[in-house]
């Protein structure tokens, strides 16, 4: 065999590997991988003496003062940023620098440092402390519960690198078309990322619903949280395809992969210019019938993401982050002020407010100095005192509330909603109290509206629907939380492993439950919609429609793809589907019916 002299001998190929972690921007990212390992300083806990008391709070005092100029200067940064991103930074920054002033974080790392550890030591003890004490709150949302001990976490790394002179992250030699490898990226990194200059983000750690997550979706990159292992294998220049809608990435991608990934980048394409072309048509079937499409809000940095899904209103403003991460109750201005600017932003669509749902599981800090404290521990919280039943035992919050809301209304459309109503008694003595609190703001001198905004309940437990015909003598209009009623129908909680697969909302009881309360409000002429998850899944909205609902609220992600369904099909079609979903036993043949309508409508 003859020798080949002055060539190098070919490499051979790399074997493709593949990653799967949490689909957070949609999109196709192909190019080389950008590393970056993590920085944070590496702590032993250090004990001081008496005399350096004095030394290490000056220390501590000169970080957060450090520490507060570097936020303020990132919020004047904001003005870069698309308006999803401003929105989303904004309040968060806020908190931060809250967070850094006269707070029990700070209150706390004091009084360590004056029992003698060192202020890195402090910071670390008590933030760590105060996220653990988050994370043990019986609250049903985890992820808010995560993303709440995230951020207190987050400040307590940015006072130890002051403390320790550790710098920051770079990120502004990433060459043109990189995918950022990294461990956790924070959101007030996410939004130094460049969308032009950056083809991709994948962390090894992150989720969903955090603020990096909302942050990447508003920059429009495309995006895998979550995927193990993926910062041991990457390294700087290796070739990656990163799809952010299924949540896998591939490295060492084979010619065959990366042929795949350039025909679905090209096809993402094309369907974001089609979804984007929907937000100016009206929510309309083949049949000429209007559906109303809405929004649910949970935080008011989603407004800029509504504003642009072309819904026509607020169908759910969840009232309970005023009263988060907080140590005192907001009073009836600031209340006043926070409904006022959502509505103000909605430009006249109406905005139905539900009034704080507190109680059962979730915890709040700012309430937990009343009485009720004792009552919200309870074996089984989801069967105790929560929502209107909570706010009718302690009438001074929901009369602060109703204040609010009422002279807010004046700046244009809204409604109120009660949740967790069972009894016609709960709607009748809320009507009571809401009068009074009109009565009382009028000898005020109040400015109000016209009419006092209209009151609905929720429908989230077996006896409100099957008394729905009852409760809509009373109400104004009915909201089907889809979620709760699923769970107290099925009996069973979706974050419970032993029980999840039976929360199913295709089950016939629990859409029988929903029918019920559809034909009760059609009978009585009574507004009704859906704002739980089935209202968000395209596959479920012609069933939906099928069933008698014409108005349907959502997160405002899920807008264009409903609204897609809803201008592809006809309302008999819809009810032809509904007569056969009806008929049936079984959650699985219920299920072949939903999938095979979705198929032809793909």
């Amino acid at each position: 065999m003859r020798k080949t002299e002055g060539r190098a001998a070919p490499q051979p190929l790399k074997k493709e590997k593949h990653f799967a972690g949490l689909p957070v921007g949609a999109g196709i990212a192909i190019g080389p991988a950008h590393l970056i390992t993590d920085q944070s300083p590496s702590l032993q806990p250090r004990a001081i003496r008496d005399n350096e008391i004095e030394a290490e709070l000056t220390r501590l005092d000169e970080a957060i003062a450090k520490s507060r100029r570097q936020l303020n200067k990132l919020r004047t940064q904001l003005a870069m940023l698309p308006a999803e991103g401003q929105a989303e930074l904004e309040p968060l920054l806020n908190a931060y620098i809250q967070m850094i002033g006269p707070s029990r974080l700070l209150r706390g790392a004091r009084k360590r440092v004056e029992g003698l550890a060192s202020a890195e030591t402090a910071v670390a003890a008590e933030t760590e402390a105060l996220a653990v004490t988050m994370m043990a709150a019986t609250d049903r949302d985890r992820a808010g519960l995560k993303r709440r001990a995230d951020e207190i976490r987050e400040i307590g790394r940015r006072l130890i690198r002051n403390l320790t002179e550790t710098p920051f992250q770079s990120f502004a030699k990433l060459a043109q078309g990189t995918v950022l490898v990294i461990d956790h990226l924070r959101p007030a990194d996410a939004a130094l990322l460049s969308p032009a200059r950056l083809a991709g983000v994948v962390t090894e750690e992150g989720g969903t619903d955090g603020h990096t997550a909302v942050m990447l979706r508003a920059l429009g990159i495309p995006a895998v949280l979550g995927a193990p292992g993926i910062t041991d294998f990457v390294r700087t220049g290796d070739l990656m395809v990163l799809d952010g809608h299924a949540g896998s990435v591939v490295v060492h991608p084979s010619v065959t992969t990366m042929a795949t990934a350039r025909r679905a980048s090209t096809a993402f394409a094309r369907e974001r210019q089609k979804l984007a072309q929907l937000r100016r048509l009206p929510a309309e079937t083949t049949d000429g019938q209007s559906v109303e499409l809405l929004a649910n809000l949970e935080v008011p940095i989603e407004l800029p993401l509504i504003a642009q899904a072309g819904v026509e209103g607020i169908g759910l403003f969840r009232s309970e982050f005023l009263f988060m991460n907080r140590s005192e109750v907001p009073d009836e201005d600031e209340q006043t002020e926070a409904y006022r600017a959502a509505i103000e932003a909605m430009g006249g669509d109406p905005v139905t407010i539900r009034v704080l749902d507190w109680g059962g599981e979730k915890e709040i800090e700012a309430l937990q100095t009343t009485s009720t404290v004792n009552e919200l521990t309870r074996l089984n919280p989801a069967l105790g005192l929560r929502g209107i039943r909570m706010l009718l035992r302690h009438p001074e919050l929901l009369e602060t509330q109703l204040a609010a809301i009422i002279r807010a209304a004046v700046s244009g459309p809204v409604k109120v909603l009660l949740p967790m109503v069972t009894t016609i008694d709960e709607v009748r003595a809320t009507r009571e109290i809401y009068q009074r609190v009109a009565k009382r703001l009028r000898r005020r001198g109040e400015t109000m509206p016209e009419r006092l905004p209209p009151i609905g309940i929720m429908i989230e437990t077996p006896a409100a629907a099957l008394s729905a015909d009852a409760l809509a003598l009373e109400a104004d209009f009915f909201a089907i939380g889809t979620n709760d009623l699923t769970m107290y129908a099925m009996a069973a909680d979706r974050g419970d492993a032993d029980v999840a697969k039976l929360y199913d909302p295709l089950h016939p009881g629990l859409l029988r439950l929903v029918q019920f309360t559809i034909e009760a409000s059609l009978r009585l002429r009574k507004p009704v919609s859906v704002c739980g998850e089935m209202a968000a899944n395209p596959k479920l909205t012609p069933l939906l429609l099928g069933l008698g609902l014409r108005c349907l609220s959502m997160n405002a992600s899920a807008v264009p793809r409903v609204k897609m369904v809803v201008r592809a099909v006809s309302i008999a079609d819809c009810a032809r589907l509904a007569r056969r979903v009806m008929e049936q036993t079984e959650p699985a043949a219920i299920r072949d019916l939903v999938e095979d309508f979705a198929a032809k409508l793909a």
